[in-house]
């Protein structure tokens, strides 16, 4: 679809409401203007006027906001109209504007897209949209507004500034090899090349914050039938989740819980007992819970303490750790405390944690709780933070370890020209963050996830 074609979105959610707003924007915007309202509005004034049918008849009446680009949200001609929100009215006023020749109904995320080809934001600011609606706590989408005003999008100029600095001094050092100082040796560009890695590093340690705040850490609790799994689950969620039995084998789908632990989004995941089922829908259910446990974060693997004081999980389940994927963290929960006698309380054995407490009585639970949280180095006051996708983090990580790349060169052989090309791809990499080096393909993909009308 031609971006120069006038669009035309609903902005509020779907159904009833006070008020429903219809947002357009393009050439094609001051022609609704005048058909509809009559006339144009004084640009950025609210203006209480009646919206016309195509006969003269009146539709509704709200307010129409005019904002001609290019100061506006898309950098063009935007008309806003605010009316009732009855989707009955709604949808005669929509329909009222498609009669116009030359508009369409928008894409979904298309006004955000046009606000970034327009120069209005860049990529990363765009996304923040899209992160801000869909925040799940205060603290996310404080964050998720911080990135709107740029704060991430700083950081990320503010290497590729520095990494545009060391390139010309690279370049400059193989232009005029037979200058009587050799630059490439004399340490400036080790020293500055140490500090852009240096600053990388903190972005990515923010970034990865981030991520946690937007994506959520996936936690599967995992182990044998009876084991507590799911009064782990209730313990962990505050309510009854999950039905809690002592008949083993309870559990037999997937049960997910979000919750938060001090602004932490977690995805709590409760699977069916692990064991060798001859029921036909017991099996079935075991065998998403291993698909649940490839796919997770961290495995909190449950153990009924009354029936082994093992307390290594290659002691404890030997066929389970064998068939867990390699380098998957993993959490020993000795459970039942309350009728062993174990101390409560978080200890490491063989690089793994344990945790013991008991499901039933809660006793413990908060000590998995900061356990859980501090596992994926979420700090709580993340003030001036920003958000953080999958993407962005990987753009961060293939542009440290094209730096880190850069620098072997430098050190090894001197090789200049091959240094230069590693510090271009880390600041391509930078670059696709904010969108100045992107593809086609990825706004795409990008700019799909959005809501219709933003």
């Amino acid at each position: 679809m031609s971006h120069n074609d006038t669009i035309v979105a609903q902005a509020t959610p779907p159904g009833r409401g006070g008020v429903g707003i219809l947002r357009i924007s393009g050439l094609k915007a001051r022609e609704v203007a005048e058909s509809v309202l009559g006339k144009l509005p004084k640009p950025r004034y609210a203006d209480y006027l009646p919206f016309k049918d195509a006969d003269g008849s009146t539709l509704d009446q709200g307010i129409a906001l005019w904002f001609p680009g290019p100061n506006s949200f898309t950098g063009e001609d935007v008309l806003e109209l605010q009316g009732h929100g009855g989707p009955v009215i709604l949808d005669l006023l929509l329909k009222r504007i498609l009669t116009i020749p030359g508009l369409r109904i928008a894409r979904p995320g298309e006004f955000s897209e046009r606000a970034f080809l327009n120069d209005k934001l860049d990529l990363a600011q765009a996304e923040a949209i899209a992160d801000l609606i869909d925040a799940s706590s205060e603290q996310a989408a404080r964050s998720a507004l911080n990135s709107l005003q740029g704060a991430f999008s700083a950081r990320v100029n503010h290497l590729v500034e520095a990494l545009t600095h060391l390139r010309i001094y690279v370049e400059a050092a193989i232009d005029f090899p037979d200058e009587e100082i050799d630059f490439l040796s004399d340490g400036k560009i080790e020293g500055l090349l140490n500090n852009v890695i240096a600053d990388l590093d903190a972005v990515r340690a923010e970034a990865r914050q981030g991520s946690l705040l937007r994506e959520g850490m996936k936690v599967v609790i995992a182990g044998r039938p009876n084991a507590g799994k799911s009064s782990l689950l209730n313990a962990l969620a505050g309510r009854e989740a999950a039905i809690v039995t002592d008949i083993a084998g309870t559990t037999r789908d997937v049960l997910r819980e979000h919750i938060h632990i001090d602004g932490m989004p977690l995805h709590i995941i409760d699977t069916a007992g692990l064991r060798d089922a001859s029921d036909e829908v017991e099996r079935i259910g075991i065998e998403r819970a291993w698909q649940e446990i490839e796919q997770a974060d961290r495995v909190l693997f449950m153990v009924d303490g009354t029936t082994t004081d093992a307390v290594d999980p290659a002691d404890i389940w030997p066929d389970f750790i064998a068939r867990l994927p390699t380098k998957l963290p993993i959490t020993v929960v000795r459970n039942k405390a309350d009728i062993t006698g174990e101390t409560l309380g978080l200890s490491e054995v063989n690089d793994h944690s344990l945790v013991r407490l008991s499901a039933r009585t809660g006793e413990g639970v908060d000590v998995l709780r900061n356990h859980l949280k501090q596992s994926m180095g979420f700090e709580t006051n993340m003030e001036g933070g920003f958000l953080a996708r999958r993407r962005h983090l990987q753009a961060l990580a293939e542009a440290a370890e094209h730096l880190q790349q850069g620098k072997a060169q430098l050190l090894g052989a001197r090789a200049g020209e091959l240094l230069a090309e590693e510090l271009r791809l880390a600041q391509q990499n930078l670059s696709e963050i904010t969108g100045e080096f992107t593809s086609d393909d990825l706004l795409g993909r990008i700019f799909s996830s959005f809501c219709i009308g933003k």
